[in-house]
């Protein structure tokens, strides 16, 4: 399993070694049930042509948002599997680009990859990120019906796997 961890090591920072300098806790790979009832954060997400989605107003149906970005080869590995879930109808696939710089570039990515059904909503700001606060990329987060967090796996996932069916049946 791997990820787009986004902090750099002691060395990345100008040479600091480890023993002067307590390295920072790499977050946990894999299923994190930590936040398990928390709400959906009250977010505004928008997409290039200026549609918005508040991330509250899903509830009524389980949910999956994904941040991901076009730079992090972990997470354009684990796309088309996005891609197929969203096509079954199960739950709504949210994919929300960390990407700065030009909106359209998220949009045309998408399109050249063939996955039609992943809409390129933007989080220019990182709002996302920062209320997640994994720090690694990609980071799923599943929402039940209510709105309410089951749980967030960090790192890329097989979303086609029978491993995922049974994690999927967790939202009510």
């Amino acid at each position: 399993m791997g990820g787009c961890d986004r902090q750099g090591g002691a060395d990345a920072q100008g040479g600091s070694s480890a023993a002067t300098a307590p390295a920072a806790a790499e977050p946990a790979k894999g299923i994190d049930r930590s936040h398990k009832g928390s709400l959906a954060p009250t977010l505004v997400l928008a997409d290039p042509a200026g549609r918005k989605l508040a991330l509250a107003s899903l509830a009524g149906k389980p949910f999956l948002v994904n941040l991901w970005a076009t730079w992090c080869a972990p997470c354009v590995t684990e796309l088309p599997t996005l891609e197929a879930l969203a096509l079954s109808g199960k739950l709504r696939v949210i994919t929300v680009s960390q990407d700065s710089g030009e909106p359209g570039k998220v949009a045309q990515f998408l399109k050249a990859k063939g996955l039609a059904k992943l809409e390129p909503w933007l989080d220019p700001q990182n709002d996302l990120s920062f209320h997640y606060a994994t720090g690694t990329l990609p980071t799923t987060v599943l929402y039940d019906s209510q709105g309410r967090e089951v749980w967030r796996f960090v790192g890329e996932h097989d979303w086609s796997g029978a491993e995922t069916a049974t994690l999927l049946a967790e939202a009510r």
